[in-house]
């Protein structure tokens, strides 16, 4: 695939096909992996690991404290929406 470089400040910047976006779920601020071998360069989008919460609960160790009060606590962000 050819791509054309275009000056943007003080570097130069390509597109990214959609192609390759939708592929591996990227969107704008989306960090990807660049390799350079010579005068090849690569781009690897970072697998995302994938946790279930059976998983992640299985983990917690027997006995952890409770927090007094907690369900009685207001909601101070987006909790409920």
């Amino acid at each position: 695939m050819l791509q054309t470089l275009r000056k943007a400040g003080g570097s130069l910047v390509m597109t990214v096909p959609k192609a390759f976006i939708d592929q591996n779920g990227l969107a704008d601020g989306s960090q990807v992996e660049l390799h350079l071998l010579g005068k090849k360069m690569t781009v690897e989008a970072p697998t995302r690991p994938r946790y279930k919460l059976t998983d992640l609960m299985a983990e917690m160790p027997e006995g952890l404290p409770r927090v007094e009060g907690w369900d009685e606590m207001p909601s101070v962000g987006l909790e409920n929406g």
